[in-house]
């Protein structure tokens, strides 16, 4: 559990500007969602 709590913190992005933050998030979501797309296609 504490390795996850440090990889959440480790992505977290500290910016304070809105476009930053958003874009930021987009990215992070679009690599989770690659690794879900790669890791099911491998089953």
């Amino acid at each position: 559990m504490n390795k996850l709590r440090r990889l959440a913190l480790a992505l977290r992005c500290r910016r304070s500007d809105p476009d930053q933050v958003f874009i930021h998030r987009l990215r992070v979501g679009l690599v989770i969602a690659a690794l879900i797309l790669l890791f099911s296609t491998l089953r």
